[in-house]
C-alpha cells in the first residue's frame, strides 16, 4: 500500500464485490485495491437492496464501530447489503442490537464468559483435544486435520460447554453449515434452520432452569444484574449465536494456523525453541489471516454524518472490514509479514468496541489447546502432500483448507 493514497473513494458508481477469492491464504485483492482507494469506498454486494461504504484502515472501522450514530438496530427490517441470501444472523440477537440494550444483554452473557470460568473449564477442553488427538494417534499417518481436529473440536467444545447432548451434535453440525452457505437456492433452507434451531435451544434453556448444571446455558441462567436477568427467548438467540461463532471461527482458525505453521518452517522452529511464545504466536496469525471473505453485519447511518471527509447520509448503510483493518500500515508496519514479535497493538479478528466478540477468553483457550497440544503431542508434525495440492472452502464466507492432509 502507498502512503500517499487517497484519504476517501467516491466515485459515483458503486464496486461491485463479490467477495468471492479463496486461494489459500492470500490477501483478497479486491480488498488489497479498496485499501488503495482509500479508507471510505462505496460498494455493492451480492445480495439486498442497497448499495453500502465500506471502510477499510483502522482508525474509521474503530470510529464506526464505537460511534453510536451507526447502528445494527437499524438495519433489521431492511433488505440490507449483505454476503449470503438469507441473513445468518436472528432480528432478536445481541449481533444488531444497540446500547443500551446491547449493553444489559452483553453484561449478563459475558459473567458465563469470565477468564476464571474459561480457565476453571480448560482440563475439559484438553480432554475434548486429546481424545480427537488419540484417535488421529490410532489411525496413523498420514491423517486428515481437519477431519480429526479443526472440525470436530470446536464444535464439541461449544457443544459439550454449553450442554447440548451429544447424540444431538451431529445434528447441530449439519444444520450450521446450512447457515453459512452463500449460494441463492439456499434462501428457504436457512430460513428455516434458524427457526428450527431457536425453538430446540428454547426448550434446552427452559430444561435448564429446572436441572441446571455445570455449563454455558446454566451460567446464563445465574447471570444477575441487580434483579435484571436474560429471559428465555433471550438466551435461545443467544446460544444459536454462540453455536455458530463456536464452530466457526475456531474451526477455520485451527486449521489456518496450523498450515501456516507447517508452510512458513521459521515459524515452527521459533514456536518449538520458545513454546511459551505460542499465545504471541497466535495473535500475530490472527491479525495475518484472512478468516472470512468480505464483510460481514453492516450497520446504518442513523444522521448524517461525515466520516474521514466522506459525508454518509442517515438511512445509508456502513460496512467495515476487520481484515483490511488488521492490515493497515499505520498500525501495522509491514503489515503483509508475519512477525510474531511485533509490538502489542490489539488486532480486530474478534471485532471491536460494542459488537467485539464476548467469547474470546474461550476462543483463545481453544486455540492455544488444539495447536499447543497438537504440537506438543506430534513433534515430528508435517504436510503429507504438497501446499499447492490443498483445497480451499469455495462455497461458504469462511476461508481454510477443506482437507488438511499430515503426517509425523
Amino acid at each position: 500500500m502507498t502512503d500517499d493514497r487517497q484519504q476517501h473513494s467516491t466515485d459515483d458508481e458503486p464496486r461491485t464485490c463479490p467477495f468471492d477469492f479463496s486461494d489459500a491464504l492470500d490477501f483478497d485483492p479486491e480488498l488489497a485495491d479498496l485499501m488503495e482507494r482509500g479508507s471510505i469506498s462505496r460498494i455493492r454486494l451480492p445480495y439486498g437492496e442497497a448499495d453500502a461504504w465500506l471502510a477499510t484502515d483502522f482508525h474509521s472501522v474503530q470510529q464506526v464501530t464505537v460511534d453510536r450514530r451507526f447502528s445494527r438496530a437499524g438495519i433489521m427490517g431492511h433488505d440490507y447489503p449483505r454476503m449470503t441470501p438469507e441473513p445468518i444472523v436472528s432480528p432478536e440477537s445481541v449481533n444488531v442490537m444497540d446500547p443500551p440494550q446491547s449493553s444489559r444483554v452483553r453484561s449478563l452473557v459475558s459473567q458465563a464468559f469470565t477468564q476464571e470460568r474459561v480457565d476453571g473449564m480448560r482440563e475439559r477442553i484438553v480432554r475434548l483435544a486429546d481424545s480427537l488427538l488419540d484417535g488421529m494417534a490410532e489411525e496413523g499417518p498420514p491423517a486428515d486435520l481437519v477431519r480429526h481436529l479443526s472440525d470436530p473440536f470446536p464444535q464439541h467444545t461449544i457443544l459439550e460447554l454449553l450442554g447440548i447432548p451429544r447424540e444431538d451434535w451431529a445434528r447441530m453440525r449439519d444444520l450450521v453449515l446450512k447457515l453459512l452457505v452463500t449460494g441463492r437456492d439456499n434462501k428457504e433452507a436457512a430460513a428455516q434452520v434458524k427457526t428450527d434451531l431457536t425453538g430446540y435451544f428454547r426448550t434446552l434453556v427452559e430444561q435448564r432452569r429446572h436441572t441446571p448444571g455445570n455449563d454455558i446455558i446454566s451460567g446464563m441462567i445465574a447471570a444477575r444484574d441487580g434483579q435484571d436477568q436474560l429471559d428465555d427467548q433471550e438466551m435461545a438467540v443467544m446460544t444459536l449465536t454462540l453455536v455458530l461463532s463456536g464452530q466457526d471461527t475456531a474451526t477455520c482458525q485451527i486449521s489456518n494456523i496450523v498450515y501456516l505453521l507447517l508452510t512458513r518452517p521459521e515459524l515452527m522452529d521459533g514456536l518449538r525453541r520458545n513454546p511459551e511464545s505460542l499465545t504471541d504466536v497466535i495473535h500475530e496469525l490472527l491479525r495475518y489471516i484472512p478468516f472470512r471473505k468480505g464483510v460481514g453485519i453492516p450497520r446504518v447511518a442513523l444522521e448524517d454524518v461525515e466520516l474521514d471527509g466522506v459525508k454518509i447520509r442517515a438511512g445509508e448503510f456502513v460496512h467495515v472490514s476487520y481484515l483490511t483493518a488488521n492490515r493497515d500500515p499505520a498500525r501495522y508496519p509491514d503489515p503483509h509479514t508475519i512477525d510474531p514479535a511485533r509490538p502489542h497493538a490489539p488486532h480486530m479478528t474478534f471485532g471491536w468496541g460494542g459488537h467485539r466478540c464476548i467469547g474470546v477468553p474461550l476462543a483463545l483457550a481453544e486455540l492455544e489447546v488444539a495447536v499447543g497440544r497438537l504440537l506438543e503431542r506430534f513433534p515430528g508434525l508435517r504436510l503429507a502432500v504438497p501446499p499447492g495440492d490443498l483445497r480451499w472452502d469455495a462455497k461458504t464466507i469462511r476461508r481454510f483448507p477443506v482437507e488438511l492432509p499430515v503426517s509425523w
